[in-house]
């Protein structure tokens, strides 16, 4: 039982340590999903992993004075997305509904743009248009993508997996707690045997 209970918490708390992160938000670009001064968990992925729609932990050493930014993916390799002046987004000819951005406002009066998102580069966007510095204001550099290999988390919205290797360290602390108590237990019952074991009694010599 102690066994397993101590490999239960080394391997949770490991992959808690080495799969997840938090950050702590500075600028308002992702408002209204994540204000100043929030504290954002995030799930370390790799490039492959990223999906339309995902909030992601980027850092790119040209940008931002090389500080890591929260942006949200609106295009991956091949997508084409193009907004007019006080228009919505579109993806691929398509308008994209963005019930997550600030007042409604999906282009906070921004330039004009139509791209082609290269392959292996993401077009991202922070929610809060109109007091975000995002693709938008890069679109000379590679039509103001970022390489997926510069994400290093996305913003955890389903935390069950999460919750699980919580739940596992837990238990592995109830296991291993368990354990040292009833081993505990059995050595003091031991030496209460042996104490109550009465003595053997010499014959007097004659």
């Amino acid at each position: 039982m102690g066994s397993v209970g101590l490999i239960l918490l080394v391997g949770a708390v490991v992959l808690l340590g080495t799969g997840y992160t938090t950050i702590m938000v500075v600028g308002s670009a992702m408002e209204p999903t994540y204000s100043v001064g929030e504290r954002v968990i995030l799930e370390r992925i790799d490039a492959d992993e990223v999906r339309r729609g995902d909030v992601v932990l980027h850092r790119m050493p040209d940008r931002y004075k090389g500080g890591a930014v929260l942006r949200r993916v609106i295009g991956v390799g091949g997508d084409r997305v193009a907004q007019q002046v006080a228009a919505p987004v579109t993806v691929n000819g398509k308008p994209l509904a963005e019930p997550y951005v600030k007042n409604g406002d999906p282009s906070g009066m921004a330039p004009r743009y139509d791209v082609v998102v290269p392959p292996g580069r993401l077009f991202l966007l922070g929610d809060y248009r109109a007091n975000s510095n995002d693709s938008r204001y890069f679109l000379s550099e590679q039509s103001g993508t970022v390489a997926a290999s510069t994400v290093q988390a996305r913003a955890l919205h389903d935390r069950t997996g999460l919750l699980g290797l919580a739940l596992a360290a837990l238990l592995g602390v109830l296991l291993t707690v368990t354990a040292l108590v009833l081993s505990c237990a059995a050595r003091a019952a031991r030496a209460a045997r042996r104490r109550s074991r009465p003595v053997p009694v010499v014959p007097a010599s004659a």
